[in-house]
C-alpha cells in the first residue's frame, strides 16, 4: 500500500505539481459551492425538507459560536461553518471508492491550520485594531509575551498534527486490514473511522473557535486602552 505520507504529481501547472489530493480539494469546493449556490436559489418562509436541513445546520453552528466564543456569531459564521464543512466533507469522501480524504495529506491540513492562525489575526486586529490585538500577548503580565507568541505558533502546529494524524492513520489501517483480510471486515472500522471523522471536524472548529475567542476577547480597542490609563 502507498504511504499516505507520499504525494505523487498527477500533472503539472507549469512549474507547480498537482496531486491527486489538491485534485480530490478542488472537486470538494467545487461540489460544495455548486450545492451552497442551489440550496440557496429557491429560499421560502415555508421551507422544503432540505432547506429545513441546512437551517437546523447553520442554528447549530450559531448555538456553538454563541457557546464558546459568547458572542454573536454574524461575523464568524461564514468562516467557522465553512472551515467544519470542508473538513467533515474531506474526511467522509473516503466513502467514495478510490478516493483518499485530502485531511490525510499533511499540506491540506497545514493549509486549514494557517487559515486558522491567519483567522485569529484578522478578527482579533478587527475586534481591537493593531494595538488592542497585541496587547493579548501581554496578558496576564507583559512577562508571558514571548510565551504567548510561540504559544500561537505552537497550537497552530497541533491543530496540523491532530487533524492529519487521525484522518492519516485510519486510512492507512483500513487500507492495510483491507488487503490483508478482504473486502466485508474493515466495514466496522470504516464506520468507526467516519465517525472519527467527524469529531475531528467538529474538534477542528472548535478548537479554531478558542482560539480566535481569546483574540476577540482580550484584545480591546485603542480608546478603550487609554481611557482605562487615564482613569483616576
Amino acid at each position: 500500500m502507498k504511504s499516505p505520507l507520499i504525494s505523487v504529481a498527477l500533472f503539472h501547472l507549469g512549474p507547480v505539481p498537482i496531486t491527486a489530493g489538491v485534485v480530490t480539494t478542488w472537486v470538494i469546493m467545487a461540489v460544495m459551492l455548486l450545492g451552497g449556490l442551489l440550496i440557496t436559489r429557491r429560499l421560502s418562509l415555508v421551507p422544503s425538507p432540505t432547506q429545513a436541513t441546512f437551517e437546523l445546520i447553520v442554528d447549530t453552528v450559531d448555538g456553538q459560536i454563541r457557546d464558546t466564543m459568547e458572542v454573536e456569531p454574524a461575523r464568524y459564521r461564514a468562516f467557522i461553518g465553512t472551515l467544519f464543512a470542508f473538513i467533515f466533507v474531506s474526511n467522509w469522501s473516503s466513502l467514495v471508492p478510490g478516493v483518499q480524504p485530502p485531511t490525510a495529506h499533511l499540506e491540506t491540513d497545514a493549509a486549514l491550520a494557517l487559515l486558522v492562525f491567519l483567522a485569529v489575526i484578522w478578527f482579533g486586529l478587527r475586534a481591537g485594531g493593531v494595538r488592542g490585538y497585541l496587547a493579548t500577548f501581554a496578558t496576564p503580565s507583559p512577562i508571558m509575551i514571548p510565551l504567548n507568541f510561540i504559544e500561537s505558533i505552537t497550537r497552530t502546529f497541533s491543530l496540523l498534527v491532530r487533524l492529519f494524524g487521525n484522518v492519516m492513520s485510519g486510512v492507512f489501517v483500513i487500507g492495510i486490514v483491507l488487503s490483508l483480510a478482504g473486502l466485508l471486515v474493515p466495514i466496522p472500522l470504516m464506520a468507526l473511522d467516519l465517525l472519527t471523522g467527524a469529531v475531528q471536524a467538529y474538534i477542528f472548529a472548535i478548537l479554531a473557535m478558542v482560539f480566535i475567542a481569546g483574540a476577540v476577547g482580550g484584545a480591546k480597542p485603542a480608546s478603550d486602552i487609554t481611557s482605562e490609563r487615564t482613569a483616576p
